[in-house]
């Protein structure tokens, strides 16, 4: 009931409820409706979602005549799954080199990949598209220095990451909090770096070594297939990834739901 009738006696209240297919809603292992006409859904899945429809009906009673008067009130919900976005991480970070030309570049960037990978392999994660370019850098009161951008991915899905998820369902939790280490690691690993070149002053700076604040990092969030971000339908939980509509779907991990006039779930991962 709404706000106004919960504030008043309400006479032989009973509830109906009916769901997205239009058949009245009864209790099983999944659906409860207490007494007092609240819904429970417990595990709450894409094909759920949809219009829910619950009608009270009621009693007033006239009390010097006792008569009796049924009243109907009907309240309309729509009710979405959705889920946490998984998040990953876009990092960029800068070397000095001694020339643009030479395998040493190569060398270095190989070696980089290879020790971030092993930092953070027991977190099920992993390092993907790995790329740099070499630039030449006019730097203030040292003339020219080349130097190497690299950028690279940090992503939660590592081969056998599901191993990682033991008896949860969809592994968001799981996922979200190890990609989160995984960032603090190479956020500190990086930070070791640009301490050991420039507060021990009894070594000679490499030729290749880290610059000192060139780490960046900026989160990339993706919905799983069938679930998409949109902040105008969605506005309460803008940030969230909820199930593609009726007429939309999406088939990978975008965070948005595609129009597909044929489809009619709830959920679509493809379009007929």
């Amino acid at each position: 009931m709404d706000f106004k009738r919960a504030e008043k006696e309400t006479v032989d209240p009973t509830y109906l409820w009916i769901g997205p297919n239009e058949k009245q809603l009864t209790g099983n292992y999944r659906i409860n409706i207490t007494e007092t006409g609240k819904l429970m859904v417990k595990d709450f899945l894409e094909p759920l979602s949809g219009l829910y429809t619950c009608t009270l009906s009621y009693k007033t009673v006239r009390a010097e005549t006792q008569e009796e008067k049924m009243v109907k009130q009907r309240y309309d919900f729509m009710i979405f799954a959705y889920r946490e976005p998984d998040y990953s991480y876009q990092m960029a970070v800068r070397f000095t080199t001694k020339s643009c030309i030479g395998r040493y570049n190569d060398l270095l960037f190989r070696v980089l990949k290879k020790i971030l990978d092993n930092l953070i392999s027991d977190l099920s994660c992993h390092v993907i598209e790995p790329s740099y370019k070499c630039h030449v850098v006019k730097v203030p009161k040292n003339g020219l220095i080349p130097e190497l951008f690299i950028a690279f991915q940090v992503n939660p899905f590592a081969p056998g990451w599901r191993g990682a998820c033991k008896d949860s369902i969809d592994c968001e939790d799981i996922t979200n909090h190890n990609i989160l280490q995984a960032r603090d690691r190479i956020e500190e690993f990086f930070r070791s770096q640009a301490y050991i070149f420039y507060h021990d002053f009894n070594k000679t700076l490499p030729a290749m070594h880290f610059v000192d604040h060139s780490f960046q990092v900026i989160r990339l969030d993706s919905c799983r297939p069938g679930f998409g971000k949109n902040e105008g339908l969605h506005s309460n939980c803008a940030s969230c990834c909820v199930v593609c509509s009726p007429g939309t779907f999406s088939p990978d991990v975008d965070v948005t739901c595609q129009t597909c006039i044929s489809v009619h779930i709830y959920g679509a991962k493809s379009c007929p």
